[in-house]
Formats: C-alpha cells, sequence, structure tokens
C-alpha cells in the first residue's frame, strides 16, 4: 500500500500542476524526485535505490577482483640472499604503486565529473522546460534593473504560505487512489469492487477486504472530482491575480524611460519584422513558383459560428465589426498582435493609432475596417481576396499573426453575386494550402455539427491534422439545447468529426450581445466553466477551456512552425533571387533595375520637360499656325454664308448691308467658340507633337502607352477660361466693324488673300462638275472608260445650261420656273428626260463657276482700284467692296491668332502643365493605373528582383532576431 500510494501521490501532483499551467510535461517518473524512486527499489526487493541486485554483486565481484595479491613466503633455506632480493622486489613494487598513484587520481577526478554532471543532469531533466517564454522578459528589463526598486517587487509576489494553501492534500490523494482505481476497474468491468492486488497494500490494510456500496462509491467520487476542480479554479484565480500584477508591472517598465534609458533608437519587435515580410508577400506575384509557405495563423470557420469573436477575445478588444447573421467580414484581415505598454491599434498604411481603451476609438476603428471592406469589393462582388493589414500591441498579449477569412457559407442569399460561395471557398482554399499555415477551424456548438461545411474543408486541405486546431465555440448555448452533453465530449475529443487536429479547445465568447465588453465576456466564459457540468463530470479538461488557453495553444503553435520552417523559406528565396539576376544579366546587360516605380519618375521627369518646351514656342510660329487653322475651319462659312449671298445681289449698298448684318451674327454666336476649340485644338496638337518628337538622350519606348494617357487625362481635365471668350467676342467685332485700309500694301494683301480663296473654291466646283458629268473624250479615249447613265444626263443638262449662261451672261442665281421648263423640254427633243430637280441642282454649280470666273477677273480689275478707295471716288465700274470685305476678315484672323497666342503663353500653357502634374500625381498614387500603363517583361523583372531582395532581407533580419532570442 505504501508503494501504491507513494506513486498514486505523485502522480496525482504530477497531473494537477501540469493541468493548471495548461502545458503537459512528459517527465519520466524517476526524475521527479529522488524518494520516488528510493521508494520503488525498496518495495522492489533491492536495498539500493541507486543499482539493480544484479548490477550490485556483479560491481562486488569485480570490486574483489582488483585487489593485489599477498607475495608468497620464501622456501627454508634459501638463505639471507634471497631475503635480499626479496626486500629489493618489495622496493620495486612500493615504487610502481607510488607511480600508478597519478592514474588513480585522475580517474577518480575524471569519474567523479562525470558523476557530477549526470546528477545535474537528472535534476535539469526534472524542472519543465520554460524556454518558450523567454520573449516575456524584454532585452532592456536588465538595465532597468539597477533602476528597479528590488524591495516594491519583492512584497509584490506571494508568500510561501499562501502558494503552499493551493497544493492539494497529497496524503489525502494518496490514500484514495487505490479506492479510485478499483472503482474505475468495477465501471469498466461490472464485477464487484476491486480487491488489493499488492501484497504491501495488503498488509498495510490489515488484510481489510471491505466491500463498497455503490452510492458510497459515486458520493467518494464526486467528492473527490469536486475537491480538484476547487484546487483548480483557486490556482488558476491565483494565476490570474499574478498575471494582472505582472502586466502592470510590465507596463510600467516600459513606460519608465524618465533616466534617458529608452533615448536608444527604437528596435523593432520579432513579429512586427515577420509581419513586415508577410506583407510585402501579400502583394508579390512571383513567376518562378516562389510561394508564399511562411507561416500564420488561417482562421477559417462558417458564417456566423463566431470566428470574429474568437479572434476579439484573442485580441482583447472589440474591433471588427459586428452584425446579426448577415455577412460582416467581406474581405481577409490580417492582424498582427504583440505586446505593448499602450493597447492601440493602427493599420500598415496609416500612422494614426487607435486606443483601444477608449469606446470612440473602437467604434471608429470598427467603422474605419467596414469602409475598407467595402472599398475592395469591386463592382458586382460581394467578397475581396484584397487584404487588409491591421496591428494590435496591448499589455499581456500573445505574439502571433492571424488572418480572419470570410465566413463560409452554404446558400448564396439575395443581394450577393452569384459567384459568392465559390469566391469565398478558393480564398479559403489559398491560405489553408500553405503547407505552415495553422489552420484555426472554427466551429458553431450551438448548431448540429451535421451541418456544419467548414470542417470537411479543412479536412480536405490537412487530412492528417498536423497543424489544425479545433474551437468549438457558443458551448455556453450547447450545454443548455443539447439532450446529451456526451455529444460535446465527443467532438472536443476529435470522435464526432472525421477531421484531425492537433488539439481541441471549448470556448464562450459572450451571451450574444454586440455591447458586451472583453472583460465582461472573460467573467461570464470563467463563471461558465467553473459551473459547468461538463468540467465538473470531467467531459472537458482544464486545458481545453477558456479563450486565454487556446491563445496560450495558438502562439506555441505558431512559433514552433515559425521557427521549423522560416529558414527553410530563406533558401528558397534565395535561390529565386539568383534566377532573376541571372535572366536580367543575359536580356539586359546594360540597363539598371529599375522597378516600375523608379520607371514612373523617369518618364514624370520627361513628361514635365517636354510641357515646358511649349512655352519656348515663338509668337510667330503660334500665331501662324492659329491663323491657318481658323481659316480653314471658318473659310467655308464666310464664303457660302457671307460672301456669295452677298456679291450675288449685284447692288453695292445691298452688299454692305448683308455683309454688316451676317457678320455681326457671325461674331455674335459662332465666331468666339471656333476660335477657342482652335486654340484648344492647337495647344493639343503642340503638346502631342512635342511628345512624340522628343529626342532625349534616355528616351526609351516603354513610356509610349503612360505619355499618350497622361496626354489624353491632360487634355481632358483642362477647361479653357470662359472670361476668355467674352473679350475675344469684343476683339473680334471691332476687327471686323473696320473697314479703313490705310496703305497699299493691305490692299495688295487682301487681294491676294481673296484670289487665293477664290481659286481655291473654283478649284473645288471644277471638281464637283467634273464628278457630275463623267470624264471627257480624252480621258474616255487613253483610259477607255465610259460615262454612266446619270453622267450622261448630266453632261447634257450642263451643256443645255451652258448655253443658257453664255446668253444671258448677267443672269441671277436662281432659275425661273419657265427656264427650267424649257430647258426640260429641249432636252427631251433630243431624247433626253430629266428632272427638274437635277436641273436646278446642276445650275447651281455652273452658276458658281460662273461667278467665281467673274468675281477672279473682277478681284484682278481692283488691283489698281486703292487710290479710287482712298480718295471716296465714286467709280461704278470699279467698286470693290468685296476687296474690303477679304481685307475685314484678314485683319480680323490676324487679331484674333494674336490674341489667342497671347492667352496661350500667358495662361493656358501654364495651366496645361499643371493639369499635367497632377494627372501624374494621380498615376504616381494609382498603382493599378501604373500596372497597367508601365509593362513589359523588364518591368516585371525588375519588380520581382526588388521584391524578392527585399523579402530576403527582411527575412535575414528576423532569423537574425530569432537566433537572438533563443
Amino acid at each position: 500500500m505504501l508503494r501504491v500510494g507513494s506513486n498514486a501521490a505523485c502522480m496525482a501532483c504530477r497531473n494537477l500542476v501540469s493541468t493548471n499551467m495548461g502545458v503537459r510535461f512528459r517527465v519520466p517518473l524517476q526524475k521527479l524526485h529522488p524518494l520516488s524512486r528510493a521508494i520503488h527499489h525498496r518495495y522492489s526487493g533491492n536495498t539500493n535505490p541507486q543499482r539493480p541486485p544484479h548490477r550490485t554483486a556483479a560491481r562486488s565481484f569485480t570490486s574483489m577482483s582488483r585487489l593485489p595479491m599477498r607475495p608468497p613466503k620464501p622456501p627454508p633455506g634459501s638463505g639471507g640472499h634471497g631475503h635480499q632480493q626479496q626486500r629489493n622486489f618489495w622496493v620495486a613494487r612500493l615504487a610502481a604503486r607510488l607511480l600508478r598513484l597519478r592514474y588513480i587520481l585522475l580517474g577518480s577526478a575524471v569519474g567523479g565529473g562525470y558523476t557530477a554532471k549526470k546528477t545535474y543532469d537528472e535534476w535539469k531533466d526534472m524542472l519543465p522546460d520554460f524556454s518558450e517564454y523567454n520573449w516575456v522578459i524584454p532585452d532592456f528589463v536588465w538595465e532597468l534593473s539597477e533602476h528597479i526598486d528590488l524591495d516594491k517587487l519583492a512584497k509584490a509576489l506571494p508568500e510561501m504560505e499562501e502558494i503552499a494553501k493551493l497544493l492539494p492534500d497529497f496524503d489525502k490523494i494518496g490514500e484514495n487512489f487505490t479506492f479510485l482505481k478499483s472503482l474505475l476497474s468495477f465501471e469498466t468491468s461490472g464485477d464487484p469492487p476491486l480487491k488489493a492486488t499488492d501484497s504491501s497494500a495488503a498488509a498495510t490494510q490489515d488484510g481489510s477486504d471491505k466491500q463498497y456500496k455503490k452510492s458510497s462509491d459515486r458520493e467518494k467520487i464526486d467528492q473527490l472530482q469536486e475537491e480538484l476542480l476547487r484546487t483548480q479554479l483557486k490556482y488558476q484565480r491565483m494565476l490570474e491575480r499574478l498575471e494582472k500584477e505582472n502586466k502592470e508591472l510590465r507596463k510600467v517598465v516600459l513606460q519608465k524611460d524618465d533616466k534617458g534609458i529608452h533615448q536608444r533608437k527604437v528596435k523593432k519587435s520579432l513579429i512586427d519584422l515577420y509581419s513586415e515580410v508577410l506583407d510585402i508577400l501579400s502583394d508579390y506575384d512571383a513567376n518562378y513558383n516562389t510561394q508564399d509557405h511562411l507561416p500564420r495563423v488561417v482562421v477559417v470557420g462558417d458564417q456566423s459560428a463566431g470566428k470574429t469573436s474568437v479572434l476579439e477575445m484573442i485580441a482583447q478588444a472589440r474591433i471588427f465589426p459586428r452584425g446579426s447573421g448577415e455577412m460582416m467580414t467581406r474581405s481577409p484581415v490580417k492582424v498582427t498582435l504583440s505586446e505593448g505598454p499602450h493597447h492601440v491599434a493602427m493599420f500598415k498604411d496609416s500612422g494614426r493609432e487607435f486606443d483601444l481603451s477608449k469606446e470612440e476609438d473602437l467604434a471608429a476603428l470598427r467603422h474605419e475596417i467596414e469602409l475598407r471592406m467595402r472599398k475592395s469589393v469591386k463592382q458586382g462582388q460581394t467578397v475581396s481576396c484584397e487584404t487588409i493589414s491591421l496591428s494590435v500591441k496591448g499589455p499581456g498579449i500573445q505574439r502571433m499573426v492571424l488572418v480572419d477569412l470570410p465566413g463560409v457559407i452554404s446558400t448564396v442569399t439575395a443581394g450577393m453575386a452569384s459567384d459568392t460561395k465559390e469566391t469565398i471557398f478558393s480564398i479559403s482554399k489559398a491560405y489553408m494550402q500553405n503547407p505552415n499555415a495553422i489552420i484555426l477551424c472554427i466551429q458553431d456548438g450551438s448548431v448540429d455539427a451535421e451541418r456544419s461545411i467548414v470542417t470537411d474543408l479543412v479536412s480536405q486541405m490537412d487530412p492528417q491534422g498536423k497543424r489544425t486546431i479545433f474551437v468549438l465555440t457558443k458551448v455556453d448555448l450547447a450545454e443548455k439545447n443539447l439532450a446529451s452533453p456526451n455529444r460535446i465530449q465527443q467532438i472536443v475529443e476529435g470522435k464526432l468529426f472525421p477531421m484531425k487536429a492537433l488539439g481541441y479547445f471549448a470556448v464562450v465568447t459572450g451571451k450574444g450581445s454586440s455591447g458586451e465588453s472583453i472583460d465582461s465576456i472573460k467573467d461570464y466564459e470563467e463563471d461558465f466553466f467553473q459551473n459547468s457540468r461538463l468540467l465538473r463530470d470531467g467531459m472537458l479538461k482544464a486545458h481545453q477551456v477558456t479563450t486565454k488557453n487556446l491563445s496560450l495553444a495558438v502562439s506555441d503553435c505558431f512559433w514552433k512552425m515559425v521557427r521549423e520552417s522560416v529558414e527553410q523559406q530563406a533558401d528558397v528565396f534565395k535561390a529565386s533571387r539568383f534566377n532573376l539576376e541571372t535572366e536580367w544579366k543575359n536580356n539586359y546587360p546594360r540597363l539598371r533595375e529599375l522597378d516600375r516605380n523608379e520607371l514612373f519618375e523617369k518618364a514624370k521627369n520627361e513628361i514635365l520637360d517636354e510641357v515646358i518646351s511649349l512655352s519656348q514656342v515663338t509668337p510667330q510660329h503660334w500665331e501662324a499656325i492659329l491663323q491657318k487653322k481658323l481659316w480653314e475651319r471658318v473659310s467655308t462659312h464666310v464664303i457660302e454664308n457671307i460672301y456669295l449671298p452677298a456679291a450675288q445681289t449685284m447692288d453695292s449698298g445691298t452688299f454692305n448691308t448683308t455683309v454688316d448684318i451676317k457678320l455681326k451674327q457671325w461674331t455674335d454666336k459662332q465666331l468666339p467658340h471656333k476660335a477657342l476649340e482652335i486654340a484648344w485644338e492647337t495647344l493639343q496638337e503642340e503638346f502631342a507633337r512635342f511628345m512624340a518628337e522628343y529626342k532625349g538622350k534616355d528616351q526609351d519606348d516603354i513610356f509610349d502607352k503612360l505619355k499618350e494617357a497622361v496626354k489624353d487625362e491632360s487634355i481632358k481635365r483642362h477647361k479653357w477660361n470662359e472670361r476668355a471668350m467674352d473679350s475675344l467676342r469684343v476683339i473680334q467685332h471691332n476687327a471686323l466693324e473696320d473697314r479703313s485700309i490705310t496703305d497699299k500694301p493691305q490692299w495688295d494683301a487682301a487681294i491676294q488673300f481673296m484670289e487665293e480663296t477664290l481659286q481655291s473654291r473654283l478649284k473645288d466646283t471644277e471638281s464637283v462638275i467634273s464628278d457630275m458629268v463623267g470624264p471627257g473624250w480624252r480621258q474616255r479615249w487613253i483610259n477607255w472608260v465610259n460615262r454612266t447613265p446619270d453622267q450622261h444626263v448630266r453632261n447634257e443638262t450642263k451643256n443645255e445650261l451652258d448655253r443658257l449662261l453664255k446668253l444671258h451672261d448677267e443672269h441671277t442665281a436662281y432659275l425661273a420656273n419657265d427656264e427650267v421648263t424649257t430647258v426640260r423640254k429641249n432636252l427631251e427633243g433630243r431624247g433626253v428626260e430629266v428632272d427638274p430637280v437635277l436641273i436646278k441642282d446642276t445650275w447651281h454649280q455652273l452658276y458658281r463657276r460662273h461667278f467665281l470666273q467673274k468675281a477672279l477677273s473682277h478681284c484682278n480689275l481692283c488691283r489698281r482700284g486703292f487710290y479710287y478707295y482712298q480718295r471716296h471716288f465714286v467709280d461704278s465700274e470699279l467698286e470693290c467692296n468685296d476687296v474690303v470685305l477679304f481685307w475685314r476678315i484678314q485683319r480680323m484672323l490676324v487679331i484674333t491668332a494674336n490674341t489667342l497666342r497671347q492667352q496661350l503663353t500667358n495662361t493656358e500653357v501654364r495651366r496645361l502643365e499643371k493639369n499635367v502634374k497632377e494627372v501624374l500625381d494621380d498615376f504616381g498614387e494609382d498603382m493599378e493605373k501604373k500596372t497597367h500603363l508601365i509593362t513589359g517583361r523588364r518591368v516585371q523583372l525588375a519588380e520581382d528582383l526588388k521584391k524578392v531582395r527585399e523579402i530576403q532581407e527582411k527575412l535575414e533580419a528576423f532569423i537574425e532576431a530569432l537566433h537572438k532570442e533563443k
């Protein structure tokens, strides 16, 4: 009984301590205490606890064989000579023994050292391995030790008497251990209570074989379990009090900088270095199958299973937006948890810190996360694969990186995209297929386990369960709703699902109210498990419950996976870097490795240089281009709507009146708009010409697409100053009202301008007539072509109308009805059927040619009419009002071109340059736009090289810091 009781006490002590600490230590029994080993060997028949009996006998025999042999006595009659030889022999032997003494001393020293080392190793193995918790003490705490009041720290620690009170009564446990064992054997076998099987135990019980009744057995079991549970809970509360005091002390230590200790350069924490690597990898798209296999904790579960609540409990803050049954997590959220003096949160791309101890900051953080999620979702989609990166720091937070994924759904509801279910599955698989990712599988305990979808998905990605941790949420509802609580036990033991896992946990994340605080949820969780029959009846073990134990277990698994895989991943990126550098050297040996951002900056400088070149255009060049383009745009209106209608009146007074009226209407409505359009088009064309003809030494065709996009967007954004239109209208109106030609060169220039314009119009009219009547006889003979029937009718009509014009040289612009009838009858007499509309149409072109020919002849006569015009002579045969009209038009063009040139050089070029800068700035902030506009294998190769180098450098820095922490 003594041996069984003693071993039972040791076993109970070991299990109790390991359970309450939340850590299981597999220490052999002989390594716990020398007393246990001595008792074991004593009752096994061995009086020496250090050596088995057979080894003792062998050792005795060996020691006796090594005793020195006594020398034999000399035979009688040998005399003194023999005695002298014998004395010499003993002297030699004594000298040999003295010389051998040094070997004995050396052997004793070696043996003693080995024995001491072995004893030290045995005692060292008895202690648990606390190396996993070295991170609790920061690097600079030892520097602060000189400034910390150790007396106050000693007073803050609990007394030994308080700790002793927490330990269980080992004697009582030893007395009841044999009884408990017999009860368990009775329950499994159905036999009467088991008798004592050990002879020594029977001796200590004085041969007593008392039988216990079943009812008393049950009471004994319940009493023992309740005693164990009370001891566990008491110890747990003591640990929480110590942790709270430790947290406050650490906060004071982290904030203590009054003596300048923290004035040194701030060093990034280990988890921050690792998180930076993951942030870079989230945007990296390798072309050499270099996949991201770095560890992180992937949180997956069915929708509304409590994923976000579990993550909030680990982060110790309600940081995520919440909804009632609707999908709230619309994109992956990477949360980097680390320890710090203040409980704050911060986004990767933002400098704002959210104080998680303030409710207004918590509300602002939840709102910001929701906005970022909705912004990441594209039009027509429900979820997004774009990752939102968030870091949370605070006292006592376990260091790890978690990724919260959208909840897995079974049915697409109204308002969701049709591919939502498949998209969520693909996102979850993309994260879980990482062989080094830790899968935190969340299962809702308040619903039937058969309705879960995520367990099958996790089983596919991790069939052996080597990196999966199963979490059963809402256990309070499950205990209340389930008729058989044993079903919960089957779940947490991994017997209900085919899914395998490293560990199983049961947690409670509140009562379901969004207004609950983290502290109230922790209190509710502790109270529930303290009073729950699941823990009291042994269905759940103490280390399997509460989110705190879950957080510790997940953190341990995370860092274990990191230490096992990070160096291998660093080697993978090193090989990828070598491949990329080799490809660059072979394909682009004389070019620098400029990534997309660097290329954009280079293109930006080139475009700005090209825009500045616009200010170097000479005024003469601007005015010549503007004048030419303006006349090309308005010449048709001037000839068709102003000059011809006025000139065909055949009256000087009517001509001037008609011209003044039409010019006034034209200036008020159309001319300023046309002028500004032409100026804007001219500026665009010159800008495009400079960008196309830029011949810088660093010109690169990789920028063509970007330059074109910048030009189009800048032109689209540019708005001409509307106030310039009003001033331009006044200037044009004044220029057209002026009729005074002051010198002969102006007169001659007007005549030349008129002749060029009329000749151009006459040439166009001849071309129209030629197309109407078809080829002449020479072209028909040379080119072997004939007229079409319509052209034949047109030609006959033309000949008949030409005869009419020869008879009436001063004919008006329109045919009378009787003249049309006469022409049609004449053609019918020659067998040509013609429509009156065709006659009028042909007449319009013939009369136009006839009028332009007469106007050119009159223009030639007006070359000598300047003196008559200057002296205001009235000569009916030489009226040059049309020359004055063209002079007015020409002067308007010159003044308008000069005005537009001034506005271009003084205002619009600068505004265009400003627009170009704004467009470039906008493009520079839009990574998607830059990726679309700057493309090619050269760009992608430089991007991959930059990313791989950055990842490798940060991984090496992280590995170095990891080794230092070890």
